[in-house]
């Protein structure tokens, strides 16, 4: 379950306040067509959070709910884990071949392949994750809170 903001540790504080969620992994970095990104992970039961504050040129598409000023967090997508390739293959040709607008791709980086799906008539994108070996390691490891 993701969130944006425009204040990953304004939102992390909100997060551990009132909901309980207060020990995070964090991941920062460039974005490739330009820009940064800081995520913040954490368990909550089975379900994982993701409060993702991005700046720069390729920040659009996670800023495009928040506003133009204040402080502000706002739901950005589901995520779904996929376990084999074969699903992960299908379900790519699923989505391609209904005509779903896929607005975001990436392949690799280690970790995981990962893309995201627009959902207009639920306002919210849907992302889909195919873990590699490390990147269910890295899931293994994001505090339970």
């Amino acid at each position: 379950m993701a969130y944006v903001t425009n204040d990953l540790e304004r939102a992390c504080e909100v997060f551990g306040q009132r909901y309980g969620i207060s020990e995070y992994d964090y991941i920062r970095g460039d974005m490739p067509q330009g820009g940064h990104i800081a995520v913040a992970l954490a368990w909550a039961g089975v379900t994982n959070y993701e409060i993702i504050e991005a700046h720069g040129d390729e920040a659009a598409f996670y800023n495009e709910r928040l506003p133009d000023a204040g402080f502000a967090i706002r739901f950005h997508h589901l995520g779904f884990l996929v376990h084999d390739r074969e699903a992960w293959s299908a379900l790519e040709r699923e989505f391609e071949d209904g005509g779903w607008p896929i607005v975001s791709k990436s392949e690799g980086n280690g970790l995981m392949d990962a893309f995201y799906v627009e959902a207009p008539e639920l306002g919210h994108y849907l992302e889909y994750i195919y873990p590699l070996d490390a990147g269910i390691d890295f899931l293994k490891r994001v505090p339970r809170n």
